[in-house]
């Protein structure tokens, strides 16, 4: 005999096995919990309902698989509750440094239910109105019901933006995994290889090196982006099957991912020696990659250090050939989720950077096709901001002497 759906429950707890090795210290989420009860105490919110990867991820160290499927972490004076869909199993609560409740799909709306369960209603609640779509906002009014709401994901986000010695020890690993993957790209590249040949390499390096390195994590999403001939001209432009031919510039993109925590190694490239207009280019982009390395310490804003390189090209009659800003934050971001967006290298980021924070200096320039040089110029290091200047923890070389190939 069937059970109808109006008697299967709404929720349950599936606590299977044992708590797995996360990627912090449990000391390290106790910490981010307590400067996130403090936001709450500044703003009198009584809970705090989570929905995007990046903040569930860092505030209870479970990084969700969605599918569709909405996910959250619900936060109270006293509990950090991951909320996830039967179809993960345990592995939620093995991963989340709290608890954990599973929802059912038997009804339409069961997770709002059961977040309503956990965060109660008629409270004061913040959530993340930058990840909330109008349909889920409207969901959280109806069902949690909220005497007030507020938008709590700037606050978060500044709170990720200064990194602690935790995590900046992995980004560390992961700039030195990067480092790994370019040199596999080096050896792999070679006239006639195509794009995804040269970027299995590299991917294949970098995945068993985090294997190594880290034997109880998760493994996903690591990848690279090899690019050649007229695909450099963008920065996140995918893979192709294309051949490399000889005297094509190429890009080098290594992203590596450890437990949700993205690094990156990109670097400009030819297979065999430039042409004068393309070596006067690469190395007016490395001149500018260095000098922007050189203004990155406390005390100066995103769009200060912006300004002086933009003006650093244009005397060089260049800028018009920029295409995006100079560098971003790094922590918990990937390119299908978060993004510190308070924390880059833009005319219209005055954010101050300070001790704690790291950031990437990225320049890069795009000549169009049929003008000599065509391709696209990148070069991009990683710097941890301290107390008096900044740190490179890109170890990989930059510039012509190292990276032109054959």
């Amino acid at each position: 005999m069937n059970t109808p759906a109006s008697a299967r429950p709404e929720s349950y707890r599936f606590h299977n096995g044992e708590k797995a090795a996360l990627p912090f210290a449990a000391e390290e989420y106790a910490a981010r919990l307590e400067g996130l009860r403090d936001i709450m105490d500044l703003h009198s919110l009584d809970a705090v309902v989570l929905t995007s990867m990046h903040n569930v991820a860092y505030y209870s160290g479970f990084l969700y698989c969605s599918f569709g499927r909405p996910y959250a972490c619900v936060v109270t004076r006293e509990d950090c509750v991951t909320v996830s869909a039967g179809i993960d199993a345990g592995q939620p609560w093995r991963r989340s440094v709290g608890d954990n409740v599973t929802y059912t799909d038997w009804a339409r709306d069961n997770f709002w239910r059961t977040v309503a369960g956990v965060a109660g209603t008629g409270r004061a609640i913040g959530c993340e109105a930058d990840h909330l779509t109008m349909v889920q906002a409207e969901k959280l009014n109806h069902f949690l019901q909220p005497k007030r709401g507020m938008d709590i994901a700037p606050a978060t986000m500044a709170q990720r933006m200064v990194k602690s010695e935790a995590e900046i020890d992995l980004i560390r690993h992961g700039a030195q995994v990067a480092d790994i993957g370019g040199h596999a790209i080096r050896e792999a590249v070679r006239v006639d290889a195509t794009e995804l040949q040269v970027a299995m390499a590299g991917r294949d390096a970098m995945e068993a090196e985090i294997a190594r390195r880290f034997p109880d994590a998760e493994y996903r999403d690591t990848w690279v982006w090899c690019q050649s001939g007229p695909n450099t001209d963008g920065a996140h432009n995918p893979v192709t099957n294309r051949a490399i031919r000889s005297g094509d510039i190429l890009s080098l993109n290594c992203f590596p991912m450890i437990s949700g925590y993205y690094t990156a190694l990109e670097r400009t490239l030819f297979a065999g020696a430039p042409d004068a207009a393309s070596l006067s280019l690469w190395q007016a982009n490395v001149a500018a990659h260095e000098y922007g390395m050189s203004l990155l310490r406390p005390g100066v804003s995103c769009a200060e250090v912006t300004a002086r390189i933009n003006d650093f090209l244009a005397e060089r009659d260049l800028l018009r050939y920029r295409t995006f800003g100079y560098g971003h934050s790094f922590g918990l971001l990937s390119h299908y989720y978060g993004r510190e967006a308070g924390l880059e290298l833009r005319e219209d980021i005055d954010t101050v950077l300070e001790p704690g924070m790291v950031i990437s200096m990225e320049p890069m320039l795009t000549i169009p096709e049929g003008q000599p040089g065509a391709g696209g110029y990148r070069e991009h290091d990683i710097l941890v901001i301290g107390e008096d200047g900044a740190e490179n923890i890109t170890g990989y070389p930059y510039g012509p002497e190292f990276n032109v190939i054959g």
